[in-house]
């Protein structure tokens, strides 16, 4: 029996799809797992597809342009900068994505890489394992309690951040987001501020802003000439938010105490970039989103996005809007 629809995801992350294909199978779509290399190698795997599971591939609008049936394109994750949203709006092709998959999972992270920072706790290890021992001469450690962390963007995320620190007897949580009310953020225990004041008053400074033109490189080297040398920069975000140049030389002249990174203008990191050889600096692999349970609820929401269009139906999750 032939399938009603044919879905294609665009590269294989993942090895088994068996979340997409429970819920595609109640609408009798075939699911095609490819790991597309090239724009032209999409264009010609995607011609005939109904919806698109979209991983890290670029759907461009040469690639977009080249879709003669897809009804929707479906971001497995909470960003989609990687998919050119005008361009498929106008061929009528809903975007869609996940943005609650992961909301426990990169506060997680982002708590992780603080308390990491401030305990010193990676380059502890590095020298104990080197035979290192007194290490509390070397690295400067200050209490957390009654201290400040500034939130930059309170969206579901830094809410839920805030929410496991309300133990830690901070000293007042700060927030900057020019597209919430500043009542709502008040109401939930933040103190609204803009970001220049944040960023002079924060101990801790978590960076939770998605990425767009207007917060590509929103902490450059002038913001970070604003925070205390003792302070700490994070962003389990996106890479491009921080100008990682001046970030570097933040951390190499301790204009800035130590940095937790969980994303970066170039992933991987590149085997030269002077991040790795810092010591002041905690490295992970864009993995906050990442935990077993995350995985299974992603892949089920992305694909009940493309179930609920080719239904007839609108997503849950979109992006766009298409009349």
């Amino acid at each position: 029996m032939a399938a009603r629809f044919k879905v294609v995801v665009t590269d294989d992350r993942y090895g088994n799809y068996r979340e997409e294909q429970a819920v595609l199978a109640e609408i009798e779509a075939e699911l095609v797992v490819r790991d597309f290399k090239s724009p032209e190698e999409a264009i010609d795997g995607l011609a005939d597809a109904d919806g698109v599971l979209v991983n890290l591939f670029p759907m461009d609008a040469r690639v977009i342009g080249g879709l003669r049936k897809c009804k929707i394109l479906s971001r497995y994750g909470v960003g989609y900068d990687n998919v050119d949203v005008s361009a498929a709006t106008a061929k009528g092709i809903w975007v869609t994505r996940v943005p609650d998959y992961c909301i426990e999972d990169v506060s997680d992270q982002a708590l992780a890489l603080i308390l990491g920072c401030v305990r010193g706790v990676a380059f502890k290890d590095r020298q104990v394992r080197a035979g290192q021992w007194n290490l509390h001469t070397k690295v400067q450690t200050l209490r957390v309690r009654g201290s400040v962390l500034g939130l930059v963007g309170y969206g579901a995320v830094a809410r839920a951040l805030h929410r496991k620190v309300s133990g830690f007897k901070l000293a007042r949580v700060l927030a900057y987001d020019p597209y919430l009310d500043a009542a709502l953020m008040a109401g939930l225990g933040a103190e609204p501020v803009d970001l220049e004041w944040l960023l002079q008053q924060s101990d801790y400074v978590s960076v939770h802003a998605p990425l767009g033109p207007e917060t590509r490189g929103l902490i450059g080297k002038r913001q970070l000439a604003l925070m205390k040398p003792t302070a700490i920069l994070v962003n389990t975000s996106r890479g491009p938010v921080v100008d990682e140049q001046a970030l570097i030389s933040a951390l190499e002249s301790k204009r800035l105490a130590a940095a937790g990174l969980d994303v970066f203008e170039r992933e991987p990191l590149p085997a030269d970039s002077p991040l790795r050889r810092l010591e002041n600096v905690i490295l992970s692999d864009h993995a906050g989103w990442y935990s077993e349970e995350s995985v299974v609820e992603l892949k089920q929401k992305v694909a009940q996005n493309v179930a609920a269009v080719l239904t007839g139906g609108a997503p849950p999750y979109p992006v766009n809007k298409i009349i």
